[in-house]
């Protein structure tokens, strides 16, 4: 089978996140003055986040519901007297200015050529954009999907068909979607019905499920799975 659009999610993939997202909210807390605390806070949030961000995934929550709602349930539980809706564009506004390449993202899309390539995101659209611009991803991509512009998140097969009107694609069996996530990307792109490849640079054991086409533990072996594809 041959693939000549691919499509990336973007957090863990081929930016790690982690780094991003703990520059920004300590940035955004340093701006706010609340400097101190700031590991106990960092914590607490993302253990909201991570909740926040699979009732996202299972349809029961919003992209704007999310942005607000991790902010106001981390400053009740701290007694913070900020706006949780202006803090969240303050902390998206310094996400955006955070950009980290995982290893070996260039040399992988390098080797792919002249193939059709999109991101899909379940990430917020003015940060994910900025992330890109700033990154030596800019230009590389036709576009970018997010679920908040979109108005569907991965798993749901509606922000894929929305992926493939933009680039003009039918046939989806050219079309392969790689992703760290078992419960957003592969899910997402087996409820579509095309072809998946799992990033699992951790080697996590897939008790879900949603079997991947493929499984890379690193953007080397993407090369080989890729070529075995052909």
């Amino acid at each position: 089978m041959n693939y000549d659009v691919f499509l990336f999610d973007l957090d863990d993939t081929l930016l790690e996140f982690d780094t991003s997202e703990q520059n920004a909210f300590r940035n955004a807390f340093t701006e706010a003055g609340l400097a101190e605390g700031l590991d106990a806070y960092r914590a607490e949030y993302k253990a909201i986040s991570k909740i926040l961000w699979r009732q996202l995934e299972e349809g029961t929550t919003t992209m704007q519901e999310l942005s607000v709602s991790r902010f106001r349930q981390l400053f009740d539980k701290f007694g913070i007297d900020l706006d949780p809706a202006a803090f969240s564009e303050t902390y998206l506004a310094f996400l955006g200015k955070e950009a980290h390449l995982i290893d070996g993202v260039m040399d992988m899309l390098d080797r792919l050529g002249d193939v059709r390539l999109a991101i899909v995101t379940n990430g917020f659209i003015k940060a994910q954009i900025a992330r890109v611009a700033c990154s030596s991803l800019n230009k590389r991509f036709e576009t970018i999907v997010s679920s908040e512009e979109a108005g569907f998140q991965k798993p749901r097969p509606e922000i894929f068909q929305e992926t493939l009107d933009r680039l003009g694609v039918t046939d989806k069996s050219r079309v392969l979607m790689t992703g760290d996530s078992l419960t957003s990307d592969i899910r997402g792109g087996h409820n579509f019905g095309i072809d998946t490849c799992w990033y699992n640079p951790n080697g996590l054991e897939n008790t879900t499920e949603y079997k991947p086409t493929y499984e890379i533990r690193n953007w080397e072996e993407f090369r080989v799975k890729e070529k075995a594809a052909h």
